[in-house]
C-alpha cells in the first residue's frame, strides 16, 4: 500500500514587515499558486523538520509555526516517491509527524481574535516578558525602591555628621538601604537597553523572514547585476557607492565651506572622516593615490596625538636582525627600511659579536632637555638670573616646583648660557620610560612662571630656545649629552674576523683611524665620526615608535677600533652621548610599533623600575649600532661593499615587463 505524508499547504504566510497586510502582499497571495511551492515542501522537509542549524531552517521552522494560524488547504497527499530528498534522520511518517508536533509546542498560543475581525494578528514578543510583573509594575517598584533608599541614607548620614559619628560605620538597616540602592540603580540603568535589545530581536526575527520569501521566489526571477564595485573602475565605484550624506560633506570640504581638520570632530567616525578627507583629496588634486592603503589602520589611535589629517598610512617592511647578545641577553632587533643590505648587514654584525662572547653596555647619562630663551633690559639683569639658576642653594626650591608637573619629573640641574641681555637656560630632567619633551617643558613652564614674580622684568621669548638642541646637530648635546648617553664595546675573536667579517684586524683598526676619524675632521663632523650609526639608529626608532627627526642628535657616534691580546683580537666601542628615546607615549602606543617593542621586552613602563625599560632600548639602540659599524667597515675592508649591494640592493624584477 503507498504510503504517503500529510504536509499544511498555507495560503496566507505574515513574514514581511508588521505594517504589511498579511492578505494584501502580492507574494503571499500567490504563493499557493506558484508551481515552486512543492520545492518548499521539499526545502520544508530538508531543513525545518531535520533540525538544521542553518539560517534557513530556522526560518522554514517559524513557517511551521504560521501555518497553525493561516487558512489552510486541507491537508496535501505526496507519493512516497516525494520522499526521497527527505533526510535520513527522519525515519518514518510517524517520526516525522512527532517532530512536527515538536516544533509547533515551542511556539506561544495565538492571541485570540477581537470581534468583529476575522484573523489574528501575531502578537509581537516584547522584551519586557522576560520579567515576573508587566515592566510597568517592575518600572515603579525599582524606582521606589531607590528613591526610599536614598532618602534614608541621605537622612542617616546628616545625623551621623552632626553627631560625629563615623560614615563608614552601618548598621544593618544601612547595609540593606545600599543593596537597595545600588541594585535599583543598575536596574533603571538596564532599563534603558530594553528598547534597544527588543528593536534588535525583532529587526533579526523581520530579516530573516524576508529572506526566507525571498529565496521562495528566486527561482522565477532574474540574476542579479553584478557588482558595481567588482567591474570597471574602483575608485568610480567606491564614488557611485558613497552614502548622500558623505557626498555633501566631500563637496563642502573641496569648496571650502568646511575645513577638512573639524571632520573627526563634526562626524565621530575616524575612518569615515579619513575616507572623506581622502576623497576630497582626489578630487581636488585629480590624483588617485590608489597605492595609499587606507583600509587596515586604527585611526581612533592617532588622533590627537601622532598624526592629523590622515588620508592613508605608509607600509614598511621590519626586519630582524639577531640575535643581538647584549650584557648577558638576547635580543631580535627590529629594524623598519627600505635600504637593501642594511638588515643583513647589521645581522652579521651581530652573528660576529655572538661569536665571540657578546657585548656589554652602559648608561652614563639620562636626562632630557629644554632651554627657554628670555630677554631682559640689560645683560647685568640677565646675569643675576644666571647666578640665581646655577647657585646650588636655590636648587632644592626650583626642583620643587619644577617636579610638581608630573610623578615622574625630577629636575637634575640648570645651566645658562647669555647672549647679549639674552639668557638661554638649558633644564636637564629624568623623565622616566617617556622620551620626555612635553614632560620637562611642562615642568620649565612651572619654573618660569615661579621666577616671574622675583624677575618681574624678565621677558620669556620662546619656551625653546635652540640650547637644548632638539633635531639639530649642535655640540652641547656631544658635550653634555641629551637623552641617554650609552657606551657599547666587545671584543671580537681573531678567527671570527676572518671567517665571519672576512677580512684581518690591522686593516680595520687602519681603516676606522683613516675613514672614521681623520675623514670625519676633514669633512668638519659635529658627531659623526663613525662609518653609518644613523642608518640602524632610524631603521630602530620607526620600528618602535620614535620620533624620526631626533635621529639627528641620536645618532652622534664616536667608533673606536682597537688591536688587543698581541694584535691577535679586536677591541671595538661606539660612544653615543644623546639617544633620545622612550617606551611610553607617541607612536609607542599604535599596534604595530608597540608589537616591535614587545619583541624586545620594553613594551609600556617599568613600574617596579621607572625609566628602566627606556634605558634598556638605548642600550639595544647602542648595541645595534655597533653590530652595523662592525660589518660595514669589514665589507669596506674586503673591498665587497659594490659587489653586495648589486647583489642584494637591486631589484631582480624586469621592469619593461613590469610596465607594460
Amino acid at each position: 500500500m503507498q504510503q504517503t505524508l500529510q504536509v499544511y499547504q498555507p495560503i496566507q504566510i505574515n513574514l514581511l514587515a508588521k505594517t504589511l497586510s498579511i492578505s494584501n502582499h502580492p507574494l503571499t497571495k500567490n504563493l499557493a499558486q506558484n508551481p515552486n511551492f512543492h520545492q518548499l515542501n521539499d526545502m520544508y522537509n530538508k531543513w525545518a523538520l531535520a533540525g538544521s542549524g542553518n539560517r534557513t531552517g530556522r526560518v522554514v521552522g517559524r513557517l511551521l509555526a504560521l501555518i497553525k494560524r493561516a487558512h489552510p488547504l486541507g491537508p496535501r497527499k505526496l507519493p512516497v516517491a516525494a520522499r526521497a530528498s527527505r533526510p535520513r534522520n527522519i525515519r518514518s511518517p510517524h517520526h516525522l509527524a512527532a517532530v512536527e508536533m515538536d516544533v509547533r509546542r515551542r511556539l506561544p498560543p495565538p492571541p485570540p481574535a477581537k470581534s468583529g475581525v476575522g484573523r489574528r494578528e501575531r502578537r509581537r514578543v516584547q522584551a519586557g516578558d522576560a520579567l515576573p510583573l508587566p515592566i510597568r509594575h517592575t518600572n515603579l517598584l525599582f524606582s521606589a525602591l531607590f528613591a526610599a533608599s536614598l532618602a534614608y541614607l541621605m537622612r542617616r548620614w546628616r545625623e551621623k555628621i552632626r553627631s560625629s559619628t563615623p560614615l563608614h560605620v552601618v548598621g544593618l538597616a544601612e547595609m540593606l538601604s545600599i543593596f537597595g540602592l545600588v541594585a535599583s540603580l543598575i536596574y533603571l540603568l538596564s532599563f534603558f537597553g530594553i528598547a534597544f535589545v527588543q528593536s534588535i530581536v525583532s529587526s533579526t526575527d523581520d530579516d530573516d523572514d524576508v529572506d526566507f520569501l525571498s529565496a521562495a521566489a528566486a527561482a522565477t526571477s532574474p540574476p542579479p547585476p553584478p557588482c558595481a564595485m567588482l567591474v570597471g573602475n574602483s575608485t568610480e565605484a567606491a564614488q557611485e557607492i558613497m552614502p548622500e550624506e558623505d557626498e555633501e560633506i566631500v563637496a563642502a570640504v573641496v569648496a571650502g565651506k568646511f575645513p577638512s581638520y573639524a571632520l573627526e570632530t563634526r562626524l565621530g567616525d575616524c575612518r569615515r572622516a579619513a575616507g572623506i578627507r581622502r576623497e576630497a583629496l582626489r578630487r581636488t588634486t585629480g590624483r588617485q593615490i590608489e597605492g595609499l592603503p587606507l583600509e587596515g589602520f586604527d585611526y581612533g589611535a592617532i588622533l590627537g596625538q601622532c598624526c592629523e589629517l590622515p588620508v592613508g598610512y605608509v607600509q614598511l617592511p621590519v626586519g630582524i636582525a639577531g640575535p643581538l647578545v647584549l650584557d648577558g641577553e638576547r635580543f631580535y632587533v627590529p629594524m623598519a627600511t627600505t635600504e637593501g643590505c642594511l638588515v643583513a648587514s647589521t645581522n652579521r654584525g651581530c652573528k660576529a659579536i655572538a661569536e665571540s662572547g657578546g657585548a656589554v653596555s652602559v648608561v652614563l647619562r639620562d636626562g632630557m632637555t629644554r632651554a627657554p630663551v628670555a630677554r631682559f633690559p640689560t645683560a647685568r639683569r640677565a646675569a643675576e638670573l644666571k647666578a640665581f639658576l646655577e647657585e646650588p642653594a636655590n636648587f632644592d626650591t626650583l626642583s620643587m616646583v619644577f617636579n610638581r608637573s608630573s610623578r615622574f619629573a625630577r629636575l637634575q640641574g640648570v645651566q645658562g648660557a647669555m647672549a647679549g641681555r639674552n639668557l638661554y637656560m638649558r633644564f636637564s630632567c629624568f623623565t622616566g620610560d617617556a622620551m620626555g619633551m612635553n614632560m620637562v617643558s611642562k615642568g620649565v613652564q612651572n619654573v618660569l612662571d615661579y621666577l616671574q614674580d622675583d624677575f618681574p622684568d624678565m621677558d620669556v621669548i620662546s619656551i625653546s630656545g635652540n640650547f637644548c638642541s632638539d633635531k639639530k646637530p649642535a655640540a652641547v648635546n656631544w658635550i653634555e649629552g641629551r637623552g641617554k648617553s650609552v657606551v657599547c664595546e666587545a671584543v671580537i675573536k681573531e678567527d671570527v674576523v676572518k671567517k665571519v667579517l672576512k677580512t684581518n684586524v690591522q686593516s680595520l683598526v687602519e681603516l676606522n683611524v683613516i675613514k672614521n676619524l681623520a675623514g670625519s675632521a676633514v669633512a668638519g663632523a659635529l658627531g659623526g665620526f663613525n662609518a653609518h650609526a644613523s642608518n640602524i639608529v632610524t631603521a630602530i626608532f620607526i620600528a618602535t615608535g620614535q620620533d624620526p627627526a631626533q635621529n639627528v642628535e641620536s645618532s652622534h657616534c664616536i667608533t673606536m677600533l682597537e688591536a688587543v691580546n698581541d694584535g691577535k683580537d679586536l677591541h671595538i666601542s661606539v660612544t653615543m652621548p644623546s639617544i633620545e628615546v622612550g617606551t611610553v607615549g607617541g607612536g609607542t602606543q599604535l599596534a604595530s610599533q608597540a608589537a616591535c617593542l614587545d619583541l624586545l621586552g620594553v613594551k609600556g613602563a617599568n613600574r617596579e623600575s621607572p625609566g628602566s625599560n627606556a634605558r634598556l632600548l638605548a642600550t639595544v639602540v647602542a648595541g645595534g649600532v655597533l653590530a652595523g659599524e662592525l660589518s660595514l667597515l669589514s665589507a669596506l675592508a674586503a673591498g665587497q661593499l659594490v659587489k653586495s649591494h648589486m647583489k642584494y640592493n637591486r631589484s631582480s624584477k624586469d621592469m619593461s615587463k613590469v610596465v607594460s
